[in-house]
């Protein structure tokens, strides 16, 4: 269960910081992704966790690089996955509805703007 989480992490990092801003444009190798309804509350949520995911890989990335060995890697990362697990639930979203919903706005241009700006609003307030 501790791999699968971290593999889902590592996935909402990744999403969080390369892949999302970027047009879908050229992956046509992709499968498409079935379109879900989001509503309001869903895609202010993603902000939120978004915005504190940044602010969580801010501060522990530089500790990551420091860690005097694996064992202290490993428990930086722990809590890395515990504090964007809280996150998640604080906005009561799942790995998997958060992933869900980045890949939804992923293949909608309007919904991806919308949420960008929603993102921009949450770095914003804080």
């Amino acid at each position: 269960m501790q791999i699968s989480s971290l593999k889902i992490v590592a996935a909402i990092f990744v999403a969080g910081f390369v892949a999302f801003p970027f047009p879908n444009q050229g992956r046509g190798q992709e499968p498409p992704v079935q379109q879900t309804k989001v509503d309001e509350a869903q895609l202010r949520a993603f902000a939120k966790v978004y915005v504190a995911v940044e602010k969580i890989r801010q501060s522990f990335e530089p500790r990551l690089k420091e860690a005097q060995g694996p064992e202290e890697g490993q428990r930086i990362q722990k809590e890395a996955v515990s504090r964007i697990q809280a996150a998640l639930t604080k906005e009561g979203l799942t790995e998997e509805s958060y992933v869900e919903i980045f890949e939804v706005a992923r293949g909608d241009d309007g919904l991806r703007k919308k949420l960008l700006q929603m993102i921009d609003e949450e770095r914003t307030k804080s």
